[in-house]
C-alpha cells in the first residue's frame, strides 16, 4: 500500500502528520508522493480539496481519506485518536482492492481567446464579474435558456451542493445523483434580464454553456482556486465522465453528515 499526507499546516495537523508516518512505517506502508494508492487529507475541507487538485490527473488510481483535525467536515471521516484504526485498515486490506465509495464532480471547458482549458472541480466552480453584475446567456444543451443579470453564477457537484449553493438557496443533493446543479446569486429580473430564479439540477449527459457579455472581466473559481479572465468567451458545465473515490472503512451515510452540519441533537 503506498500512499502520501497533504496537510492543513497547524500545529495539530503536523503533529497528527508525523505519527501517522510513525505507524504507517511500523505497519509496512510506503510513503510514495508521485503514485499513491491512498492519498491521506489532515486539516479540513478546504486541505481535501488541495489534495484533490494535486491528483486530479490521477483519480483513476488514487483514492482519498481524510482526518479532520478542526471542525467535521464533509470529507473527513476520521480523527486523530483513531489513527491506529485506520492504518490498521490499511495494512490489512494492501493486498485487496481498497473499499471505496465514488462521488460525481464536474468538468469546467473554459472557452478563451487564446484557446480552450479542461478543469475539474470536487465541490463548485463560481462566475462573477469584477467591476459590476455579470451579464451572461445561458444554453441548456444549445439551446437559449435564458439572459441572467445579477452578482453571479455557481455551479456545484451533489457533494458541493452542501456549501455555497446552499448559501444561495439551492437543494442539497445526494452524491449518489450523478448531476450538476447551477443556482443564481441575487439575479436582477426586468424586462430586458430574466431569469429562472430558483436553481437547476442537470443529470449527466446535460450540459450547459455560460457565455458573459463581451470585454467583462469575470472571477472564476474552481474550488480554492481563483483566475481573473479578460477575454473569456464562454465555459461549459457538465458532470464529469470520471468520479473521485474515498476510503470508506466503515459507514457515514451522507444524510447523517448533513445533520451533524447544520441541524445538531434533535431535542424531543
Amino acid at each position: 500500500m503506498k500512499y502520501n499526507i497533504v496537510n492543513r499546516g497547524d500545529e495539530t495537523s503536523v503533529r497528527t502528520m508525523e505519527r501517522f508516518h510513525e505507524l504507517a512505517a511500523e505497519c509496512g506502508l510506503k510513503l510514495d508522493p508521485e503514485n499513491p494508492d491512498i492519498v491521506v487529507s489532515i486539516g479540513g475541507d478546504g486541505t481535501m480539496l488541495h489534495a484533490f487538485h494535486l491528483y486530479a490527473d490521477k483519480l483513476d488510481q488514487t483514492s482519498f481519506v481524510g482526518i479532520h483535525t478542526g471542525h467535521l467536515g464533509f470529507y473527513a471521516d476520521w480523527k486523530p485518536m483513531e489513527l491506529e484504526t485506520l492504518l490498521r485498515h490499511m495494512a490489512t486490506e494492501s493486498a485487496e482492492p481498497i473499499r471505496t465509495v465514488k462521488y460525481p464532480i464536474i468538468e469546467i471547458q473554459i472557452v478563451a481567446e487564446q484557446g480552450t482549458e479542461t478543469y475539474l472541480a470536487l465541490n463548485e466552480c463560481t462566475l462573477k464579474g469584477v467591476e459590476g453584475t455579470l451579464v451572461a446567456e445561458l444554453r441548456i444543451n444549445d439551446e437559449r435558456f435564458e439572459m441572467f443579470r445579477g452578482d453571479g453564477i455557481c455551479i456545484s457537484t451533489p457533494t458541493g451542493s452542501t456549501g455555497y449553493n446552499r448559501s444561495l438557496n439551492g437543494a442539497i443533493l445526494h452524491p449518489s445523483l450523478e448531476a450538476v446543479q447551477i443556482a443564481e446569486m441575487a439575479s436582477l429580473n426586468n424586462r430586458v434580464y430574466r431569469s429562472l430564479g430558483s436553481s437547476i439540477v442537470l443529470p449527466k449527459h446535460h450540459h450547459c454553456d455560460i457565455s458573459p457579455k463581451k470585454g467583462q472581466k469575470i472571477l472564476l473559481t474552481l474550488d480554492h482556486l481563483n483566475m481573473q479572465l479578460t477575454d473569456l468567451i464562454s465555459i461549459r458545465c457538465m458532470v464529469a465522465d470520471r468520479k473521485v473515490s474515498f476510503v470508506r472503512y466503515r459507514p457515514f451515510p451522507f444524510w447523517n453528515r448533513v445533520r451533524e452540519s447544520f441541524i445538531g441533537d434533535i431535542v424531543e
